[in-house]
């Protein structure tokens, strides 16, 4: 029931302008008790997701208008909802593209309906835990302060000198653990388990796109970084010594 909660009455976004797969997500969506919107191009999906209150998105990058790429970028300049893409460009040179610009998850084409649906619960349920959902009553920090650096836990959203710095939901989390552990080196591995909350899969680039996105936003020049240092050979830290004001 728990489980059923976390999806049911929430607004999915599916759009891709071939109507047989739209119709199909939404098939399986409202079996599970979701709210879902169609949209057959990425101009309409940007228009409902600036009337409407989504709660996540499903992208294909092959559209009409506004291709995913364009609507994903468009997405992450004002929102922090989670985006997955559901392509049939299956490549890793396509996948790492997809992360690296913003999104949650990528599923290749042809998909399995119901690993999809499973997908949209797991990024739903990571997205809403992160927003304080389903706590345990504690009353939780609702900022970690780091020099200039501020995470706002509520609106998981970052400050830098006052700045308004939005975050994706794999951004916010990788950003929270390094930041609650100023100075701590850590591994790829131990990153990706702390994160993504599955195994580590030893060639993964995953934590590299997260970093990469990161030090775009974070960073006075992402390439000379100063607040997420590279440890050669053993990780990544934020470095206590340069987030001075």
């Amino acid at each position: 029931m728990h489980e059923r909660r976390e999806i049911e009455e929430r607004t999915i976004l599916v759009a891709d302008d071939e109507p047989e797969i739209a119709e199909l997500l939404k098939l399986f969506l409202e079996r599970e008790r979701c709210r879902v919107i169609v949209a057959g191009n990425g101009q309409e999906a940007w228009r409902i997701i600036q009337q409407e209150q989504v709660d996540l998105a499903v992208v294909d990058i092959m559209m009409p208008e506004l291709d995913g790429y364009q609507l994903i970028g468009r997405i992450r300049e004002k929102h922090t909802i989670p985006v997955i893409i559901l392509s049939a460009k299956g490549g890793d040179v396509d996948k790492v593209t997809g992360l690296g610009i913003g999104a949650d998850d990528y599923i290749s084409k042809p998909f399995s309906p119901i690993e999809v649906v499973a997908r949209i619960k797991a990024q739903l349920r990571r997205y809403y835990e992160l927003k304080g959902a389903g706590g345990d009553g504690a009353s939780p920090k609702l900022a970690t302060v780091c020099g200039p650096l501020k995470l706002d836990h509520e609106a998981c959203m970052l400050y830098k000198r006052g700045e308004e710095i939005a975050l994706g939901p794999l951004e916010y989390k990788l950003l929270k653990l390094l930041m609650e552990s100023p100075g701590r080196i850590f591994t790829k591995r131990q990153i990706y388990e702390n994160v993504w909350n599955e195994p580590y899969l030893e060639d993964s680039n995953t934590v590299m796109v997260q970093i990469s996105r990161l030090r775009d936003k974070l960073e006075d020049d992402p390439r000379e970084p100063r607040f997420l240092v590279t440890i050669k050979g053993l990780g990544y830290k934020l470095d206590p010594r340069d987030v001075a004001p």
